[in-house]
């Protein structure tokens, strides 16, 4: 028997976000999806490392891969649109408890409990809850970082959501997103040459 629970993860990577702006790079949920891992596993390394956080950075990267993998079948819909009002915010979280339902269904059938938490995870217990909330800040500051590379680019159709997402990340009031935003975001607005300059190399080289 086939199961195609993973040829419709590969799929996300024709699912476009930012559908509603001008983007000077385009981007996908998979990009996305890579992105909130990876940003995940770093909150949860600098909460552990500099505030004395207990966290499962491995289990809370894993959760973050599939935050988004119901949209294979919903597409991405505009912030402003699902958030428009609180009838299509719930129609749309229905729309997603349903395909999360679909995806796990297409694993083979002793995985499928495993991939229905992952794809539909709940705060069943205070340390999942406390995962899910990196997830829900790296998911916010990949947006946050998306504005900011599209405003550096040039592209001042972001200049507005740039401030949107980065007062969305600050009334979080997680320290470990602070701390990114103060000591890793501003790179991103670096050019190459820029972000040379701050590697060991050149900091090396430039003593001798």
């Amino acid at each position: 028997m086939n199961f195609p629970l993973a040829a419709y993860m590969y799929r996300l990577q024709y699912i476009r976000r930012w559908s509603l702006m001008r983007s000077t790079t385009p981007e996908n949920v998979a990009e996305h999806s890579y992105h909130v891992s990876l940003l995940t596993h770093m909150l949860c390394l600098i909460g552990n490392t500099f505030f004395d956080r207990r966290l499962n950075a491995d289990h809370a990267a894993t959760i973050a891969l599939y935050h988004d993998a119901a949209e294979v079948f919903t597409g991405d819909i505009a912030t402003p649109v699902k958030h428009n009002n609180p009838q299509l915010l719930a129609s749309f979280r229905e729309m997603e408890h349903i395909a999360a339902q679909r995806l796990a269904a297409m694993a083979p059938p002793e995985l499928q409990s495993i991939y229905a938490d992952l794809l539909q995870p709940r705060g069943d217990d205070t340390e999942r809850r406390e995962l899910l909330r990196y997830v829900k800040a790296a998911d916010s500051l990949d947006a946050y970082l998306k504005c900011a590379f599209e405003v550096a680019s040039g592209n001042r159709e972001f200049a507005v959501a740039k401030e949107q997402t980065l007062a969305k990340v600050k009334q979080l009031q997680l320290p470990e997103a602070d701390y990114f935003l103060e000591h890793m975001a501003p790179s991103f607005e670096m050019s190459l040459d820029e972000l040379s300059l701050l590697s060991p190399d050149a900091h090396e080289n430039k003593k001798d």
